[in-house]
């Protein structure tokens, strides 16, 4: 029997859904900074899509896609979650571009309203996923820069159920280096 089954796969798996976190540092957040950062619950976990553009070069002779002849233009990254807990500021962040502040009537409430463009303040320094390893103490992260929601705010509720807000967030390469993706990956080393 063929099978990529070793006795260290049990090491290497990554384990449920994990959290979301604003402007989360990997190399100074600790457990208790980071709590301040959490998004909230999500319901279905997440989805992290690293994506090329890539096109292959078109060169008269060649028969079909050609090694060495393909060009990669750009990465487009992206973070999609379901998040469960329905504050303004998730509704803010699935906006893009909005808001909020605290009127005076009617009390105790924040008041989200949407921005006619887009500044460069509404950009997310950062979103990252950290979810459990099986092998370590250590979490995977998963870091997007940059970062902006461009599928606006959809809210769909039910009887007997709970709302929940979907977000695509897109990571924004920086005009400051246009030569570095976006995202960052951290995986920890499992001996």
């Amino acid at each position: 029997m063929i099978t990529g089954l070793t006795a260290n796969t049990k090491k290497h798996l990554q384990l449920d859904a994990g959290a979301l976190f604003k402007n989360y540092n990997p190399a100074s957040d600790t457990p208790g900074t980071a709590s301040a950062k959490l998004i909230g619950a999500t319901v279905g976990g997440a989805t992290l899509a690293m994506t090329p553009e890539v096109r292959q070069i078109e060169v008269d002779g060649a028969k079909g896609p050609t090694k060495g002849y393909e060009a990669l233009d750009s990465w487009t990254c992206t973070l999609t979650a379901n998040v469960k807990e329905v504050t303004a500021d998730v509704i803010k962040l699935a906006l893009g571009s909005g808001a909020s502040a605290t009127p005076s009537s009617p009390s105790n409430y924040t008041k989200v309203t949407i921005n006619g463009d887009i500044a460069s303040t509404d950009y997310i320094d950062n979103i990252t996923w950290i979810g459990k390893m099986s092998g370590s103490d250590k979490p995977m992260m998963i870091v997007l820069k940059n970062v902006l929601s461009l599928n606006g705010f959809q809210f769909t509720v039910a009887d007997k159920a709970e709302g929940n807000v979907p977000l695509v967030l897109t990571a924004h390469y920086d005009v400051a280096d246009l030569d570095a993706v976006p995202v960052e990956i951290y995986v920890p080393v499992i001996s």
